[in-house]
Order: C-alpha cells, then sequence, then structure tokens
C-alpha cells in the first residue's frame, strides 16, 4: 500500500505552484483578456421524457441566441457584443467575457425534434428536447417568459 502514497513533499510543492498561479491571476496590475474564452455555462440533464439542457447567458437577448438541432446535436450559438465605453473611463479590473460562442450537445438518444421548446427567462436558456423518434435538422425558435 506505500507504493501508491505520492511522494513526501508533494502536497507542499503543490500548495506553493497554486499559491503562485493564484497570485499570476489575481494581480490587479495584469489583465489578459486574449487569455480568457467566452463559453456560457451548460447543465445537460435527463428526466423520463426529455433532456434538459440550462445555458447561462447573462445580458444577452433572445435574438442575439440561435438554437439548432441536427443529427442529434444540440448546438447553441450566439454572440455577446461588448458595452461601448466613454474616452475618459480608465479600467481597473474586466472581468466580463464578450465575443461569439457556440456550445454542442451530442444527445445520447433519438429525439422529437419538432417538439423541442427554448424558453429564455433571466438570463437562462431553457431548452427541452422530448425523446422520440429521429427527426429531421430542425431550428428552434426561442420565447421570451
Amino acid at each position: 500500500m506505500r507504493a501508491l502514497m505520492p511522494a513526501p513533499g508533494l502536497s507542499s510543492f503543490r500548495k506553493e505552484m497554486d499559491r503562485i498561479f493564484h497570485r499570476l491571476w489575481e494581480d490587479d496590475g495584469v489583465d489578459l483578456p486574449a487569455l480568457r474564452e467566452w463559453a456560457p455555462s451548460i447543465d445537460f440533464s435527463e428526466n423520463d421524457d426529455a433532456y434538459v439542457a440550462r445555458i447561462e447567458i447573462p445580458g444577452l437577448e433572445s435574438k442575439d441566441v440561435h438554437v439548432l438541432l441536427q443529427d442529434n446535436v444540440l448546438t447553441v450559438k450566439g454572440e455577446k457584443k461588448e458595452e461601448t465605453t466613454q474616452k475618459d473611463e480608465r479600467f481597473y479590473r474586466t472581468e466580463r467575457s464578450y465575443g461569439a460562442f457556440s456550445r454542442s450537445i451530442r444527445i445520447p438518444s433519438p429525439v422529437d425534434g419538432a417538439k423541442v421548446n427554448a424558453v429564455f427567462h433571466n438570463g437562462v436558456l431553457t431548452i427541452t428536447v422530448p425523446k422520440g423518434p429521429e427527426a429531421k435538422a430542425a431550428t428552434i425558435p426561442i420565447k421570451v417568459a
């Protein structure tokens, strides 16, 4: 059993590396927006009747988001546009992300594309994909709640 234990001192080395990286990314003088990617968070679940995807996209409107179901792949695309700033405005920190995004989820079993429902409410897009026979490609309209 001793062979499976990590080498002595490895834990303190890891803590030190975590501390260094934390300081690098949290330094107020460092802002590297090019290293950030804009990809909304997704929760994907299943119940007896359907698959449900919940996507966090605050700051967007339903017209800025497109949902496509094709070959059992659910794709959500959109773009979050950067807000205009005043010339005399100085930023001390910028953490919000902007730009185009695309997220795809392969659905594990045949679904009924004609009955897909997409609702956008409080910055969360909820897409319900009923289980059923395989369907042709479909573009899903988004309703505003």
